[in-house]
């Protein structure tokens, strides 16, 4: 066993705040002595080992709290967790490293803060101390939900151009996932599970509608009606989410442009050309709106 002082001592965590940690309830001691000390044993050092990797990464006192007291928390799997959480730190820290060596060189200052995704994260990291007992009826856990976090946060360099051509701004796009995060806590998905097979085949029904003839002229009345039709049921299936303004538009592009959509629309309705009628139909559906 060791004391309160000697634990200070070997982590460099204070006095102070281990009792702090005690009067939370975040970091108990393992016993007492008689003289009323604080005494601490090995499992009780690796439990403050793992307080101090989350608090290297951000996490509040109170999350770190929830996390350790979920039935759900597995030690191995947050070990490998925090490590991953860790190497994206470091390759971000790296990342500036390097362009504070280009500045040195002379090199020209780019704008990077309309790409910036912080505000969006800290949207979740909100959510996540403020709806707790949400988040684990929703997602299982605790540590499921940040699962999902983490995966955003590695494909945050994907992501962000993405999301500024469909909702035109970060502040945009956050405010819209803070109210759509808020309505699945509370109401749940807004589509069931049960129910997406069946939205899927009523996409694609309209979806062949639109490409009953390849030769057809997008813009003509009868293939328009079909992709107003899709366009309808594609808002209806969003629950009332807001997709940005530049959602229908952007999709359009993708059927037309990228070479991912392209193949996998065209396989999927097993004729090449497909994407290519579908962005032509969208946009020119899109233009009569305006």
């Amino acid at each position: 066993m060791m004391t309160v002082k000697q634990v200070a001592s070997l982590t460099g965590v204070s006095v102070r705040t281990l009792q702090f940690y005690d009067e939370i309830g975040l970091f108990k001691p393992t016993a007492t002595s008689e003289a009323g000390y604080r005494l601490y044993d090995e499992a009780a050092l690796e439990t403050l080992q793992q307080i101090l990797f989350f608090k290297e990464l951000d996490f509040t006192l109170r999350e770190i709290q929830a996390i350790l007291a979920d039935p759900a928390f597995d030690r191995a799997a947050a070990f490998a967790k925090q490590r991953q959480l860790i190497e994206m730190k470091r390759d971000r820290l790296n990342g500036l490293l390097e362009l504070l060596d280009r500045l040195t060189k002379g090199e020209t200052w780019l704008d990077f803060d309309k790409f910036d995704m912080s505000e969006y994260f800290r949207v979740l990291a909100e959510f996540k101390e403020t709806h707790l007992e949400k988040i684990v009826e929703r997602f299982g856990s605790v540590a499921s939900f940040d699962e999902m976090l983490d995966e955003l946060k590695a494909h945050s360099g994907d992501i962000a151009p993405l999301v500024l051509r469909q909702y035109g701004s970060m502040e945009r796009y956050a405010a819209a996932m803070r109210e759509t995060f808020q309505n699945y806590l509370e109401n749940g998905p807004s589509v069931e599970p049960s129910q997406v097979d069946e939205l899927v085949a009523q996409g694609d029904a309209v979806a062949h509608r639109i490409l009953g003839d390849l030769q057809a002229d997008p813009a003509s009345p009868e293939v328009q009606a079909a992709v107003a039709e899709w366009v309808a049921m594609g808002d209806r299936a969003s629950g009332g989410t807001d997709m940005g303004d530049g959602y229908w538009p952007f999709l359009a592009e993708c059927y037309l442009t990228n070479p991912a959509y392209i193949e996998g629309t065209d396989r999927h309705f097993g004729k090449e050309g497909c994407a290519r009628f579908l962005g032509l139909a969208l946009k020119a559906y899109l233009a009569k709106k305006e």
